[in-house]
């Protein structure tokens, strides 16, 4: 089997924009009290195929969420979009997380909730119908939508793999 290229992206100087997903306070009991600190989840992406998700973890939350933005941009990811919609089906699992996401006819917008919404707009995704159906906790839902979006293929990339016309492919 041929191996798989990686759809990594480097974090180049496109503008990246960012949006928080969940931000959760933590207690910590020591002899002294309790100790309050704040873990963030954010989702980055350029709106045009690219995204990737980050965690942080401070005692402030702003600082948590700097940090979770810096994990995000280490781990960005291209998506293959087709007429602002998603290119076929895909499932995704992370964990108890399981999502499905499909395309859409033009008009429809973001069918999907919650922590998938923010992964599927950031990477620029239009229209689309998704459902979680597994852990409704955001960290998987996040990272299982990350995981349905990184196995997507687009219609050129199947076309070659099978060495046929682009023509060929969407009439035979």
């Amino acid at each position: 089997m041929a191996k798989r290229s990686s759809n990594r992206v480097k974090p180049a100087e496109t503008e990246l924009k960012e949006k928080l997903v969940n931000l959760n306070r933590v207690a910590k009991v020591t002899k002294g009290g309790r100790t309050f600190s704040f873990a963030a989840i954010v989702v980055v992406g350029d709106g045009n195929g690219t995204v990737g998700h980050g965690l942080g973890k401070a005692r402030d939350v702003s600082e948590a969420i700097s940090k979770a933005v810096d994990d995000a941009k280490k781990n960005l990811v291209k998506v293959p979009l087709h007429n602002g919609t998603i290119p076929h089906e895909q499932k995704g699992k992370y964990g108890a997380g399981r999502v499905l996401i499909k395309p859409a006819a033009d008009g429809t917008g973001v069918i999907a909730g919650g922590a998938m919404r923010a992964v599927l707009e950031i990477a620029g995704v239009h229209n689309v119908l998704a459902k979680s159906m597994g852990s409704p906790n955001p960290h998987n839902v996040v990272k299982a939508t990350i995981d349905a979006l990184k196995k997507l293929r687009s219609p050129m990339t199947i076309a070659k793999q099978r060495n046929i016309s682009m023509e060929k492919l969407f009439n035979g």
